[in-house]
């Protein structure tokens, strides 16, 4: 702290001898102005960081603000404190544990100077000079702890030099000149004097010189050995900081397995019959999160808490950690669902409790962020269930962090930007909107960044606001959006019906300008999705500028960057953009990020989640993420689109199926939610169950199909029996899976998910040649082929005329090499719901197309209209 001269040439001292050593060694420099909150921040930064083995806060503070010393020397962490200034370290000093602690460094030195000579301590008499914290004390007891019968003596001690006399080793730091006589020195002592003064000199071109706390011209001629001022202490001490940072590297490489992490597991109490979820919920009690960062090798400053169960993670942990490499990849997916849901949730969840609680891999989960509607409605929330759970749930469910509610925010500001533009268009002239798009300030107008990005679009090269012609400035302010090509919407993030269509303009104010348009769920804004696809606030930026909210009468794409919005739905983002932190039931992190819808999106938690998450478990950790909706959906836009913006490639799929929804593709009936199932159901009927699974076979290749390992995740229900268990699983082996398993998760947490672990572990050693299933370079009605016949089992596909004039207008607007993202219904591989098991020969409809530029994907839309979401 501060720019002392005499702490700068000491500081030099160190950086030098550290560098001829090989020591990484940094100055870290604060200003005079520095609080004492500003040098805590800065140590707890240091202590918290793995790759400092040691560091010193060099003394005395050299600040224009009150800094309590003792509380900075005692804030560096005792395993770092390699200056052994700490009151840890000096009790432990103190007490004799000299091989648990560190010692200052100018004692260590001393010591080390003495057993150089050969001269052994124990049994010979010490005198120590002095009772300082840094030098004298701690003198007194490291001669103490080798067996030396010491005394200590001070300024106040009347009989100093009869003390001296008596002393076969004296050692002195009482900072005073040429205080002990060599008269007083007892003949043939060792002499180590640790002072350093000034005295005047008129021979030195300074006018002074420097001397110790012995007389050393008469004291040479009685003592054995002495050290001489300057050059005797002072570089053992620096030498034996150097030892200390050595021996700290030592002990955190003796206690430091790398990437393993030190966690600390919750014990599940199982109860029979599984309580509901939400009181497993409250039964738990969740770690401190703070806790749960630390315990993954997160860094305070690296963490936002909000409250004691969640946090915000800041994304400067990836750079940190660019140099560590990823851990295995795992993306959990399921068969075609009953209405009900098959249990992706829970088996994500179950399997990260068996790898972290059980096997003691290093294992993250990431995954979406439910919305409130679903929440409030008849499906719940999507926190998993029974034992296996992201807690606490109604943190969970319910608000988390705020992120639903930017997006909101951030959606709703660009749609009052669309129609606020098109009421000025219309009322207003070429120079009264360019007055307000560039208004004079202070006499002088300027171009802002994103209105130089514009000109530049409109192949305008001028900077000058005062150089434009008239009709410039025409092409500048006038978007001339058509009311009929708006595809943005407002939202919210509650299923309320009523608002799916609705008029808007309705005011006086607004001069009968009215439309027709609608509310739509937050989760399917586009802005969902490009927070989910970003890999960065700068990308999150740029995508938001791609976004494309109508066409102009012209025909060409009107962009968020042309509204100017840009910059004001970055910053409403700047916090969403940070992953969330939670844990589950058992204690193992999980990651809650973003939550695109499954159909008009691609349906999957964050690739930032996923990255950070990659770097944190490290090569040999797992990460397991989960796809929306079945493989033929989630897991074929995990691939296609989040892998192809990601770049990561992932090494296992985790296929979850149940006897359940097996029995429905096999001719069962309907399963509605609700209402009670049938006894089909509820009774054993392995021909269902055999017939059905036609629909886990087609899963399973469409996984394979990609290149990756598949294992089998059998959720096994109450009303299942053992033969038709095994029956799924031996279809599953039959059909290519790597492996199958039955899972108990559900009722008996990471416990019941042990064997489907194992397997996943195995499985993430067997070779994975991950491909994409197109080139996006391909023309788009080609893509869409591909993913109908490949994915769907489907003879061909049918552009309805709609489509058909997407299809031309995309291509001409230069987005048709984007990723298809279907949007079908999840209840069959088919656009038809009732049609179950693994349809073919069918004709897919194709009946509209609609594109999220900014997110990076066209999305066709199949079949009919979506009852749940209007889509």
């Amino acid at each position: 702290v501060g720019n002392r001269d005499d702490s700068n040439l000491y500081i030099n001292m160190k950086l030098k001898a550290a560098a001829e050593i090989g020591i990484s060694a940094n100055h870290i420099k604060l200003p005079n102005t520095a609080t004492e909150a500003d040098v805590l921040k800065c140590i707890a930064s240091l202590n918290a960081d793995p790759a400092v083995h040691g560091f010193i806060v060099q003394l005395p503070l050299d600040s224009d603000k009150p800094i309590n010393t003792e509380k900075i020397t005692n804030a560096v962490a005792p395993e770092k404190d390699v200056d052994g200034l700490s009151s840890i370290n000096a009790g432990k000093l103190s007490r004799g544990d000299l091989g648990d602690c560190f010692i200052p460094c100018t004692p260590k030195g001393c010591m080390e100077l003495i057993r150089q000579t050969g001269v052994q301590v124990a049994g010979k008499r010490a005198v120590v000079i002095g009772r300082s914290k840094i030098v004298g004390a701690p003198m007194h007891d490291l001669l103490l702890w080798n067996n030396a019968t010491v005394t200590t003596c001070h300024s106040k001690t009347s009989t100093l030099a009869e003390e001296v006399g008596k002393a076969d080793i004296l050692v002195v730091a009482a900072g005073r000149a040429e205080m002990v006589k060599g008269e007083w020195i007892k003949p043939g002592a060792i002499v180590i004097d640790c002072g350093i003064n000034h005295v005047p000199d008129s021979t030195k071109a300074s006018g002074k010189r420097v001397v110790g706390d012995v007389a050393y011209n008469s004291a040479k001629e009685k003592a054995s050995f002495i050290t001489p001022v300057p050059g005797g202490v002072g570089p053992m001490t620096v030498a034996m900081l150097m030892q200390s940072t050595v021996e700290s590297a030592q002990r955190f490489l003796e206690k430091f397995q790398p990437g393993k992490w030190t966690i600390q597991y919750n014990q599940l109490t199982l109860k029979m019959p599984v309580p509901s979820d939400i009181e497993i919920s409250k039964s738990c009690i969740p770690k401190p999160i703070d806790q749960v960062a630390k315990e993954v090798g997160l860094f305070p400053d690296e963490v936002e808490l909000y409250g004691q169960t969640k946090a915000k993670v800041q994304l400067s942990v990836l750079k940190r950690l660019q140099s560590q490499p990823d851990g295995k990849y795992v993306v959990v997916t399921g068969i075609t669902p009953t209405p009900l849901g098959e249990g992706k949730s829970t088996t994500t969840v179950g399997l990260v409790q068996a790898l972290g609680a059980h096997l003691h891999q290093n294992v993250f989960a990431c995954v979406r962020q439910p919305s409130q509607g679903p929440t409030f409605g008849i499906k719940g929330g999507a926190a998993g269930g029974g034992y296996c759970q992201v807690v606490p749930m109604e943190e969970f469910n319910l608000h988390l962090t705020g992120d639903i509610h930017a997006i909101t925010a951030a959606n709703n500001l660009v749609a009052a930007a669309i129609d606020a533009r098109i009421f000025h268009e219309l009322t207003q002239s070429d120079q009264a909107l360019y007055n307000r798009l560039v208004p004079s300030v202070n006499g002088v107008r300027k171009f802002s960044d994103i209105q130089i990005r514009r000109l530049q679009k409109l192949g305008i090269n001028k900077t000058d606001p005062m150089a434009l012609t008239k009709e410039e400035v025409n092409a500048f302010v006038r978007l001339d959006i058509d009311p009929g090509t708006i595809t943005w919407q407002r939202v919210l993030d509650t299923n309320d019906r009523f608002l799916r269509k609705i008029t808007i303009g309705q005011s006086v104010t607004e001069k009968g300008f009215t439309r027709a348009a609608q509310f739509d769920i937050t989760v399917s804004s586009e802005i969902m999705a490009v927070l989910a696809l970003a890999d960065g606030l700068d990308d999150m930026k740029k995508r938001f500028g791609r976004m494309v909210v109508a066409s102009s009468k012209k025909g060409q794409p009107v962009t968020a960057d042309d509204l100017g919005v840009t910059g004001a739905l970055a910053v409403l983002m700047k916090d969403a953009i940070k992953p969330n932190l939670m844990q589950t039931l058992e204690g193992t992190p999980v990651f809650v990020h973003a939550g695109p819808f499954a159909n008009i999106a691609h349906g999957n938690s964050s690739v930032l989640a996923d990255k950070i998450a990659l770097k944190l478990v490290g090569k040999d950790g797992f990460v397991v993420t989960e796809a929306g909706f079945g493989a033929d959906i989630g897991m074929e836009k995990f691939f296609n689109i989040k892998c192809r913006y990601s770049g990561l490639r992932p090494h296992v799929v985790v296929l979850v199926a149940t006897v359940r929804a097996l029995k429905m593709h096999g001719g069962g009936p309907a399963v509605t939610a609700g209402v009670p199932l049938p006894k089909e159901y509820t009774e054993e009927n392995l021909q269902l169950v055999a017939k059905g699974c036609s629909n886990l076979n087609k899963q399973i290749q469409n996984a394979r199909m990609f290149g990756v390992p598949v294992v089998v995740a059998v959720n096994a229900f109450k009303t299942d029996t053992k033969a038709e268990l095994a029956l799924v699983v031996q279809h599953a082996k039959e059909a290519g899976a790597f492996d199958a398993v039955e899972c108990t998760h559900w009722a008996e947490g990471g416990k019941g998910a042990l064997a489907l672990a194992r397997a996943v572990q195995r499985a993430s050693q067997a070779p994975s040649n991950f491909r994409f299933l197109y080139n996006v370079e391909l023309p788009v009605v080609d893509k869409i082929r591909l993913i109908a016949q490949q994915v769907y089992g489907a003879r061909d596909i049918e552009l309805l005329p709609e489509a058909q004039e997407k299809v031309a207008l995309y291509t001409k607007q230069g987005f048709g090499n984007l990723p298809i993202c279907m949007a079908k219904t999840h209840l069959s591989l088919s656009h038809d719901p009732e049609q179950k098991g693994a349809p073919t020969g069918f004709v897919l409809p194709i009946r509209d197309i609609r594109a999220s530029v900014g997110a990076g994907f066209l999305y066709p839309l199949v079949g009919t209209v979506c009852a749940s979401c209007g889509v």
